[in-house]
């Protein structure tokens, strides 16, 4: 006899973040062959039904639909030279008819997997252009990828847009600045705090541990105690001991608080298209650290022309919209820009976000770094910044860097707090992998 059960499923491709779903079986359990049925029979579309022999039905059949929709074959051809045969649906040129397939797409799944969809759908179907439409915008899942795709398009944005395509932009900014703000405080004030360092500290300023290594050479043995005393006090007839003494002849403290700047930090974005989450991460940085009374704080964009936004750095979606992605690239420019702006060299980080593709003068490029580190700058080298991963980039621009002591590595928004606070205190980067980087 067959029963009927309701079972509570948990499958991430199926399940909005916090939801369970309920799923109606007709067995006492959901077999492992049919789960995998199931999920290949998603996986290949409708022509896998008869191999598969799972005919969907309810939300398994809506689900498949919006799939079809974006990954549908059209009569294509796939990589081994076989047609696609029937996932030939889409998305067609309707504004109407992708809103409502976005909406779909969130009714079905979960937020990280509508984000992927959306990005496919805009590289596969060109549905770019769709995003200059207000209700199309109302109905997108905003992204760091979908505010470098608005930034992108910015120019040929319609006036009616503009305002959608801004609340877009600042629930993304706003939600990064949640994520980052806090962290990125805690970790630069303590940096500041340990980088002005004083002589003659008060007792309550004191850096114990580095007075402590400072004085170590001042390490003085003292003479054993009693050896009666000892034994009393152990418990062990004969027992001897030694100890010692570190003889803190020099002080190492804290400094107290400025209202003045301890360090100058300039960031020199590459605004090329493909720097685009970057663009996006550094914007929300550059607002944070403007905000902290101890740094101060440029922010410049470039890519064959150089702009200055920093007056802009109160609001990061007026600097995002101050941007424009796309074009060439003129890292010499940039960086000739920055080091006329750079009064205390001691005192001053700089930080160079691109992938190297340098299209102005190379050699020019790489004296400059040179002379800003001679000067005594610190200068860091940003492949990306950003969660996608390993980026492309120049190799051998990227190896001249480092052959001038500036590394240069890829860098994720969590780990760019503690590269800032250890270019503040001049000491080694925390470079990521360090086996594979140029």
């Amino acid at each position: 006899m067959t029963t009927t059960r309701t079972t509570t499923r948990t499958d991430p491709m199926r399940q909005k973040p916090g939801e369970t779903m309920e799923r109606t079986t007709t067995a006492p359990h959901t077999p492992p062959d049919a789960e995998r049925l199931w999920r290949w029979r998603m996986v290949l579309g409708a022509d896998s039904a008869d191999s598969t022999d799972r005919a969907l039905t309810g939300q398994d059949a809506a689900m498949d639909s919006a799939l079809n929709a974006l990954y549908g074959g059209g009569g294509g051809k796939k990589p081994n030279g076989r047609g696609t045969g029937g996932r030939s649906a889409g998305l067609g040129a309707s504004a109407p008819s992708v809103a409502r397939w976005l909406g779909d797409i969130r009714t079905y799944f979960p937020s990280s997997v509508v984000q992927v969809m959306q990005r496919d759908a805009i590289d596969r179907l060109g549905l770019a252009t769709l995003l200059l439409e207000p209700e199309m915008l109302e109905a997108v899942e905003p992204d760091v990828h979908l505010v470098g795709t608005l930034l992108s398009l910015n120019k040929a944005m319609p006036e009616t847009t503009k305002e959608t395509a801004r609340a877009v932009v600042r629930k993304v900014v706003e939600d990064l600045e949640a994520r980052l703000e806090s962290r990125t405080r805690t970790t630069l004030t303590g940096a500041l705090d340990r980088s002005a360092r004083i002589s003659r500290p008060r007792h309550r300023d004191i850096d114990w541990g580095r007075t402590i290594r400072a004085n170590l050479k001042n390490y003085l043995t003292l003479p054993a105690p009693d050896t009666a005393t000892t034994a009393g006090a152990t418990g062990t007839a004969g027992a001897t001991a030694t100890t010692g003494t570190v003889v803190p002849e020099r002080l190492i403290g804290y400094g107290r608080s400025s209202r003045s700047a301890k360090k100058d930090i300039v960031l020199c974005v590459d605004q090329s298209g493909s720097m685009a989450a970057s663009v996006v991460h550094a914007s929300v940085f550059g607002a944070v650290l403007a905000s902290m009374r101890t740094l101060s704080t440029r922010l410049v964009v470039f890519d064959t022309a150089v702009v200055d936004l920093t007056d802009q750095l109160d609001d990061p979606v007026d600097v995002l919209f101050g941007t424009q992605l796309g074009g060439g690239t003129d890292i010499n420019r940039a960086l000739a820009y920055c080091q006329s702006r750079i009064t205390r060299p001691a005192d001053t980080v700089v930080v160079l976000i691109s992938d190297l593709y340098e299209g102005g003068i190379r050699d020019e490029m790489l004296k400059r770094v040179a002379a800003m580190k001679a000067s005594g700058v610190q200068f860091v080298t940003l492949l990306a910044l950003s969660d996608e991963g390993a980026p492309a980039y120049d190799h051998e621009h990227a190896a001249a860097l480092g052959a001038l002591g500036a590394p240069a590595f890829a860098c994720t928004p969590d780990l760019f707090p503690d590269v800032m606070a250890a270019a503040i205190e001049k000491r080694p980067l925390p470079i990521p992998d360090k086996e594979h980087q140029p």
